[in-house]
């Protein structure tokens, strides 16, 4: 049986997903890196962990009384160099993520390689390494310490020994694994986020309110949450790059961003995180 204290994660990147797949690491017993430039988002971070941590282990998606792994926070790429996996959860900007995966692995060149990425294809990614037997995708769903399922993406040149080194990290976090194979937005993002820009359409041709369009998906579909809210939950600037992706790679006009994303981004509604996107989260609950 695969024990936590084999593992050691480096997550690269602090923003809502990193923060959560660290939530889940710690909350699992594995101790966690969390690497990002900003020293403010690594303040949040530690804030944030430890109230994600309790929340899921309310809801049960964690296990209670367990120790914790240890949670550590450095802007140095530097302090990752004993860790046995890497998990980049940076924005969805090709450029980034491949200087993000370069560095990492000349960082740690035996580790094995998680992109956290939406839409990018695995194979694009793995030319930023020497090695690109060790690349492979987890597209973790969000939040990640609540949601026990993630989407596993081999790509072409994927190592069995990577596949099987990650699959034993997401044993010990308790994830359920569905591996699928390579290309833009996978599975889950090449249906979801063409739902997300559709459901923006009806919105701006009045069609149906975000109420109404979730409601629907809820009640006749069995949808926990509708496209809005979950785009809200993704955010609306993640939504864009993510579309935009989908586009530039398939060429298929329906995931051109709607103009009324793209209003909503410019006008900094980005959902959840901001307070207000399709809903209003700042009145919630009151």
């Amino acid at each position: 049986m695969t024990t936590t204290t084999q593992h050691r994660l480096a997550v690269i990147g602090a923003g809502s997903m990193g923060t959560g797949i660290a939530t889940l690491a710690t909350g699992r017993g594995v101790p966690v890196v969390l690497v990002d430039v900003s020293a403010e988002a690594l303040t949040q971070a530690e804030r944030a962990v430890p109230t994600q941590r309790r929340l899921a282990q309310m809801m049960g998606s964690l296990p209670r009384g367990a120790e914790p792994g240890t949670l550590t926070t450095t802007t140095s790429m530097a302090d990752i160099a004993d860790c046995t996996a890497v998990v980049e959860a940076v924005t969805e900007i090709p450029e980034t993520k491949a200087k993000v995966l370069a560095e990492a692995h000349r960082t740690t060149p035996d580790a094995v390689l998680i992109s956290n990425t939406s839409a990018i294809p695995i194979d694009e990614q793995a030319d930023a390494v020497a090695r690109p037997e060790l690349l492979l995708g987890v597209h973790f769903m969000n939040p990640p310490y609540l949601i026990g399922t993630a989407e596993v993406i081999r790509g072409p040149r994927t190592g069995q020994s990577a596949m099987d080194s990650a699959g034993a990290l997401l044993d010990a976090l308790g994830i359920t694994q569905v591996v699928v194979g390579d290309g833009p937005g996978f599975v889950i993002n090449r249906i979801l986020q063409r739902s997300i820009n559709e459901a923006s359409r009806i919105v701006a041709e009045g069609i149906a309110t975000p109420q109404a369009v979730d409601a629907a998906f809820q009640g006749c579909l069995g949808h926990a949450t509708g496209p809005l809210a979950t785009a809200d939950l993704i955010g609306l600037d993640n939504v864009v790059d993510t579309l935009r992706v989908l586009h530039e790679r398939t060429g298929d006009a329906g995931y051109l961003p709607s103009e009324l994303l793209l209003a909503k981004v410019e006008a900094g509604d980005l959902g959840r995180k901001t307070g207000r996107g399709f809903f209003d989260h700042a009145t919630a609950g009151r």
